[in-house]
């Protein structure tokens, strides 16, 4: 069985990405990329799907575990009766094919230590041919090699490489995995100690850039190194996480591949990446997006592959049981086709906030703004699935209409403030039209709260961000009463669920744990209140769920603090170091959209009082 998803750390290589347990076991790693197969396989199944295992002989979990710096280069380290061991873990920076480097580091006395290397191509599902060259062993099927080179004598059995060998204080002993394609000749020999001085100067070189001085610096540290470490450096698409199917409810079957790329995750990461100097990485994810979604508006998808591909067939895993006896283990996301309303405005709100930063212009940008725009204005009142990605009946959900109201909200905004040319009078209108909708159909007047959709009972944590987009200011009596709804009826232990299964909206059995993302969002609610202590000890009791190398998954059991969901999640990490800026005053909780509410907010005074909207 794997172990909990908060024992694994990470390593990769911006190309993909492994997990390594603190038991010195590498349990999933998809090669050559994020959304290839997996050679180890071992986090959804058993030890017949492929994992290594490098760690004294006999021993458990590791004594403790560390990164190195501020780099992706893991440290683990065990104290044994005999002696103290320590094995450096890293995927170096790719070149020309990719490396899984393992050290064995002798600290004291003399340990015994063991290793037992199983590989499955194809998510454990193809035994390879594995044959020995010298030092070198060397696996193969279809498409597929790895070479593993090592001083160490390794021996075969049970379709299973194995070795024993002893290090003593000052040893250095090296593993080097290598992938390369099977058609190609064997690839070069790589030199473990330079590839790691190599990947040691380029993540020091990479945190260089780096400019943050607010609160809670080593855990904004941590989480951008994360969202680099997520990167896939070819095209500059950030997946939402490196793993497919780990659930969000054990033994449930909401389980879902995490392996690409989401358009509404844009706005959110370039506002966290802008805001900590990484300008460089902002520009390749903008410019990820414009290439993605290049092409008629109207086949805009939700998400698309880590290379911009648009087919994303989802299709099931039938030899894996799942992560805890979790099925299905799902390949691919059937939710690429899902209409989301919301995605429009997410990407107009995104190339907004990259031209107010100063973000090179892109070419043909405002063109395709003004293509968006046009399928925005004759789509808006249709039912979507939310950015929640129901599998149930659409709707019209509350903040899939903010979310076009802030589309044409940008578009008047880049007309006035950059000189661009659109119909503005026309967009005003509408967008007081949408606004106008909202208030009436999206909102509760007896409980004072926005809701889930329009007639609906339940909440949705997204309404937290309707002040974020400038909607409503933060002082507006709905907002207030909005985010008391929310922490009063849509909580758990103290963190925020998306919304409450029970009401059948999503059309799915089973339930799900608190949302990380969703739980930052309310602190950054509590402070735009007013409630900034709350909000700041809410953030605190946040950090406190990183597991012992600061990686967040996708949600928490608000009962046993068990991580969930697909790990480790960008989301997750960009809500930390968004949150983190807010709090420290480095960003105010609406700091792209503070003009905005405040120019329309005599026209929201005038709809809550019913009377005829300013404009109209």
């Amino acid at each position: 069985m794997a172990l909990p998803i908060e024992d694994y750390g990470v390593i990769g290589d911006l190309h993909t990405m492994a997990l390594v347990g603190n038991d010195g076991s590498i349990d999933w790693l998809c090669l050559p990329r994020f959304d290839s197969g997996a050679c180890f396989a071992k986090l959804l199944g058993t030890d017949e799907h492929g994992f290594w295992r490098l760690a004294p002989a006999g021993a458990e979990r590791c004594t403790r575990r560390q990164y190195r710096d501020d780099s992706l280069i893991l440290e683990t380290e065990w104290e044994t009766p005999e002696g103290s061991v320590r094995v450096i873990d890293l995927m170096p920076v790719r070149d020309q094919a990719a490396d899984v480097v393992r050290i064995v580091e002798g600290l004291t006395g003399r340990v015994r230590m063991h290793t037992d290397l199983r590989l499955r191509f194809d998510y454990g599902h193809i035994i390879p041919w594995v044959r020995r060259d010298g030092h070198q062993l060397s696996a193969i099927a279809g498409p597929d090699s790895v070479w593993l080179d090592t001083p160490v004598e390794v021996h075969g059995h049970d379709l299973m490489t194995s070795a024993e060998f002893d290090v003593v204080a000052g040893d250095r002993v090296p593993f080097v995995l290598t992938h390369h394609p099977s058609h190609e000749p064997e690839p070069t020999r790589r030199d473990p100690e330079r590839v790691l001085a190599r990947t040691e100067e380029f993540w020091a070189e990479w945190t260089s850039h780096l400019s943050y001085d607010g609160g809670w610096p080593e855990a904004v540290r941590r989480s951008l190194v994360t969202l680099k470490g997520l990167t896939y450096a070819p095209s500059g698409g950030i997946v939402a996480a490196a793993t497919t199917s780990l659930p969000e409810d054990l033994g449930g079957s909401r389980n879902w591949d995490y392996r690409y790329c989401w358009l509404r995750d844009a706005t959110f990461t370039l506002q966290a990446l802008l805001g900590t100097g990484f300008v460089e990485e902002a520009g390749a994810w903008r410019d990820w997006l414009l290439r993605a979604v290049a092409g008629d508006p109207a086949d805009l998808q939700i998400m698309y592959g880590i290379d911009g591909r648009r087919r994303l067939p989802e299709y099931e895993l039938e030899w894996l049981p799942g992560y805890e006896d979790s099925p299905p283990v799902r390949i691919g996301n059937g939710a690429a086709g899902q209409f989301q309303l919301d995605v429009w405005g997410e990407v107009l709100d995104m190339l907004h906030i990259a031209r107010e930063s100063g973000l090179s212009a892109a070419p043909d940008a405002w063109d395709l703004q003004l293509a968006m725009l046009e399928f925005l204005e004759g789509n808006w009142q249709r039912a979507d699935k939310s950015l929640w990605e129901i599998r149930g009946p659409d709707r019209h959900f509350v903040h899939s209409k903010v979310m076009a109201w802030a589309g044409l909200d940008c578009a008047v905004k880049a007309v006035e403030k950059f000189g661009l040319e659109g119909p503005v009078d026309r967009w005003k209108a509408l967008r007081t039209q949408i606004h106008e909708e909202v208030c009436r159909e999206g909102f509760d007047a007896g409980r004072g709260t926005f809701t889930q959709y329009y007639g609906s009972p339940g909440l949705d944590a997204a309404l937290l961000l309707i002040p974020q987009v400038g909607f409503l200011p933060w002082t507006d009596e709905r907002v207030v009463g909005t985010v008391e709804a929310v922490q009063r009826e849509l909580t758990e232990g103290g963190y925020v669920l998306r919304y409450r299964t029970e009401h059948g909206v999503d059309g799915l059995p089973g339930d799900e744990g608190a949302f990380l993302l969703c739980s930052f969002w309310l602190a950054d609610a509590l402070a735009g209140i007013g409630r900034v202590d709350e909000g700041r000890e809410h953030f605190e009791r946040l950090l406190s769920l990183r597991n012992d190398l600061g990686l967040l998954a996708e949600e928490v059991d608000p009962v046993s603090g068990r991580h969930l969901g697909n790990t480790p999640q960008a989301f997750s990490h960009v809500g930390l170091v968004n949150t983190a800026r807010r709090l420290s005053g480095l960003e105010k909780p609406a700091e792209h959209a503070e003009g905005r509410a405040r120019q329309v907010e005599p026209e929201h005074d005038a709809v809550s009082r019913g009377e005829e909207p300013a404009g109209r």
